[in-house]
């Protein structure tokens, strides 16, 4: 006799009239018929839906046919049977009937059914209605529930929060959906189910595989499940993907507070709750964080909250301004930071009720953890914590700060896994953070040599009304090499000067500064723009090859420079200009139409061997010249030819203040994220008034010196300079006799009122004069020493007809 955990089996003996002539008990167990309920009765009675012609028809007609027959329990259910039919014969090999074997479909021999009874996998079969038809006792553990409590209940009945979707954010169906849709379609599934089971505080992820179960005839009766545990495996894969997602998600940008912002918003929500960066205010202002010795015991450290990010609240990281954040002695973050160690700290202890519930895997074994670790704080559940990572935020062998990971509202506790997750999350960014501290010092120090290099201010000189702007590139770039001057010439002249050296950094800043100090000794010397920017050509090429090392690596400083050398004469209009592989200027005239400047920028400084062309044109009053730099019109996204529209379009010549004109024009041109710096020098052309200079033409005879002289002194006394008359009756006395003496006609003398007075005798000669130091009985070569000392400075320039010997009083 079978028991009913042995599968119990009916043996029913059926004459040829398909009435039933023999029961066995199995038939009790199986269908709770007696044989007095059932012999003498047809066996159709036993089916729910019998045929016409009584017994099942194709049972008889092979050695042993089976087939699936829906059978009536004596309590009114369904029984969904395998019938085997075996025909019966007599010695004389007539037929007797059949012997009928009924098994519970589904059922398995002993040793199988035990198999599958005792496997560890979740396995489980349910009719195309999801019924429950058979669950083992492994499955029964993960939904807690026993078989006997779940046989003939739908699954959406048990496991209601199966109905909800699996992982919104991709768009999955509800476990059960999937469960009906392969009842439905008879397609396998495989996925992955992430889910708390009963009782539990932490979430499993489960593999299952999905399949139907079909009869005989292919027909799907059933389907079939089975699942394991794999949450160590899957809870390892997320952290390797939130590791992967923050290996591009920190250190994007070389900004301190940047990348401490990118700390904090990676692990959340998918590893932590709330994440706080705190750093040391060296650390911010990118100089070097406190050594080990400036810690004093028993004191309270003081960092700034530079980042910090919670899943409740939309910060994107930032906390608003730094602000001042104490861990006073004895805290967890103070002995991190004392001790070099993170620290794990846990509301309550999982371990509490003799099993350490830290969920599967490796991590579940408190031997896997560090010495130290987890403590057992129930101080931060007052805090609404479930859980904290404290991690000291170390790079290069320096302490930068501190980082907290905490869980708020979840109620798993962090695993071994998790520490080493928290430090190696820290380690990266501590890195990066450095990184970005590193470039900030060395960017502030190369802005600042930068600024320092620039002009502080405007030089006196009334040629030009000026105003400029530098602005170095965004925080994520290296300050680059672009500058500009104004420098005062002689005869009222000014030059207008603006460069860019290839290259970014602290070299192309001193660079930069190399440059400029040699445009201005140049300019000084009083070249015309095209002679300039060739010895400026080979100066460039003499600082590459000084500064090439032994290994040939050559320097990007000084590999190569363009520059815009122009001069504006006040007295003549006249606009003089040369290029050097720079732009243009813009030249917009009073009626604000635009004047088109006849050149081609020649090649880029540090070329050699290659021409300067100089090009000359006469300026209305009150013309506006915008020199830049390419950083101001180059971008990757617009065509250099229509970035310099829009600046001409830009620039307003009715704009009363220049200044003004400069901000609007940056404001415009730049976006907000620039990857190189850029420069701009707006100029105002001003034209001496005509009663402002006097000439005269000296013949050379010596007895012309004292007629120079009284038109000299007569010229100062109408201007009201009565007391610059004694010194200009000595220097033009000076130099117009050295003229005479020394030069050659046509000789020229000229008085300039500007914001100084200044006096120009010119000659046809090339010769230079030069100061001497006169012996006591020499009887010349004091000169030249008296114009030095009596005038605020004295020069030479030379010009295609000759040469011009200036000085100039500074006016009270």
């Amino acid at each position: 006799m079978a028991g009913k955990k042995d599968s119990p089996t009916a043996a029913v003996v059926v004459d040829p009239d398909g009435v039933v002539s023999g029961w066995s008990e199995g038939g009790r167990l199986l269908l709770g018929w007696t044989a007095e309920d059932t012999v003498g009765r047809p066996v159709a009675d036993l089916l729910v839906d019998p045929p016409p012609d009584g017994f099942p028809e194709g049972y008889g007609a092979g050695p042993d046919p089976t087939g699936f027959i829906p059978l009536r329990h004596r309590d009114g259910s369904t029984l969904d049977a395998v019938v085997t039919a075996h025909p019966l014969s007599g010695p004389d090999g007539r037929a007797l009937g059949h012997v009928v074997t009924i098994q519970r479909w589904g059922r398995r021999p002993v040793i199988a059914d035990r198999a599958f009874e005792q496997c560890p996998f979740a396995l489980g079969a349910y009719d195309p209605e999801l019924r429950f038809l058979w669950i083992n006792a492994s499955s029964g553990r993960v939904i807690a529930h026993s078989e006997e409590q779940v046989l003939g209940k739908k699954y959406r009945e048990v496991l209601p929060e199966f109905d909800r979707e699996l992982f919104p954010e991709r768009d999955d169906k509800p476990y059960t959906d999937k469960l009906a849709e392969v009842a439905r379609t008879g397609e396998p599934a495989r996925l992955i189910t992430v889910f708390r089971p009963h009782g539990s505080n932490y979430a499993n992820a489960w593999a299952t595989s999905i399949w139907p179960v079909r009869d005989a005839e292919g027909r799907v009766r059933a389907v079939a499940n089975w699942g394991f545990d794999m949450s160590a495996e899957y809870w390892a894969r997320q952290r390797l993907l939130i590791l992967n997602e923050a290996s591009g998600g920190i250190g994007r940008t070389l900004d301190v507070i940047g990348t401490a912002r990118e700390l904090a918003m990676a692990p959340v929500p998918g590893f932590a709750d709330l994440v706080s960066v705190d750093l040391f205010d060296d650390v911010l202002r990118g100089e070097e964080p406190p050594s080990a010795s400036a810690f004093i015991p028993g004191e309270t450290i003081t960092l700034s909250r530079a980042a910090q990010h919670s899943v409740k609240e939309e910060t994107d990281g930032d906390p608003g301004p730094t602000m001042p954040v104490s861990h006073p002695p004895g805290s967890v973050a103070a002995r991190c930071m004392a001790t070099g160690r993170s620290t794990v700290e846990l509301a309550a202890d999982p371990g509490e009720g003799g099993e350490w519930a830290f969920g599967p895997g490796l991590a579940a074994d408190p031997a896997h953890w560090p010495p130290g670790n987890p403590l057992i704080d129930g101080s931060i559940a007052a805090d609404g914590l479930t859980g904290r990572i404290t991690v000291p935020l170390r790079a290069r062998g320096a302490l930068l700060g501190v980082v907290a990971f905490s869980r708020t509202d979840r109620p798993e506790a962090f695993t071994a896994d998790d520490l080493i997750l928290a430090e190696e999350l820290t380690a990266k960014a501590a890195v990066a953070i450095d990184n970005a501290r590193r470039y900030s010092r060395e960017r502030t120090t190369a802005l600042t040599l930068q600024r320092s290099l620039l002009p502080q201010g405007p030089p006196n000189q009334e040629a030009v009304e000026v105003a400029s702007r530098y602005l170095p590139g965004g925080s994520g770039t290296e300050v680059g090499g672009d500058w500009f001057d104004v420098i005062p010439l002689s005869g009222a002249r000014v030059a207008l000067v603006v460069g860019d050296v290839v290259g970014h950094g602290l070299h192309a800043s001193a660079s930069m500064g190399r440059l400029r100090t040699a445009v201005r000794t140049l300019a000084d010397v009083d070249l015309p723009p095209d002679e300039l920017l060739t010895h400026l050509d080979d100066l460039v090429l003499h600082l590459a090859g000084d500064l090439q090392p032994a290994d040939h690596f050559h320097p990007a400083g000084e590999s190569g420079a363009t520059c815009l050398y122009t001069v504006y004469d006040p007295v003549s209009r006249r606009f003089t200009l040369a290029s050097a592989g720079h732009p243009l200027p813009l030249i917009i005239s009073a009626d604000g139409t635009r004047t088109p400047v006849p050149a081609q920028p020649g090649p880029p400084l540090g070329i050699g061997g290659l021409p300067f062309e100089a090009t000359e044109l006469e300026l209305p009053e009150g013309s506006l010249l915008a020199l830049y730099t390419d950083g101001l019109v180059r971008t990757r996204k617009r065509d250099v030819d229509q970035r310099i529209a829009e600046l001409q379009g830009i620039l307003n010549h009715s704009a009363t203040s220049l200044e003004v004109l400069c901000d609007t024009v940056m404001d415009a041109m730049l976006p907000e994220r620039r990857t190189d710096d850029a420069a701009l020098l707006l100029a105002r052309t001003h034209a001496l008034v005509p009663h402002h200079i006097a000439d005269w033409d000296i013949e050379p005879d010596p007895a012309q010196v004292p007629h120079a002289r009284k038109s000299a002194v007569d010229q100062v006394d109408a201007w009201g300079l009565e007391e610059a008359a004694f010194v200009t009756e000595l220097v033009v006395s000076e130099l117009v006799t050295n003229a005479i003496r020394y030069g050659e006609p046509p000789i020229r003398l000229r008085l300039i009122r500007d914001s100084s007075l200044i006096c120009e005798v010119s000659d046809a000669s090339n010769t230079a004069p030069h100061l001497r130091r006169a012996r006591a009985f020499d009887e010349g070569g004091r000169g030249l020493l008296l114009v030095a000392q009596l005038t605020q400075g004295w020069g030479t320039r030379h010009t295609t007809s000759g040469k011009t010997i200036w000085c100039t009083q500074t006016l009270p």
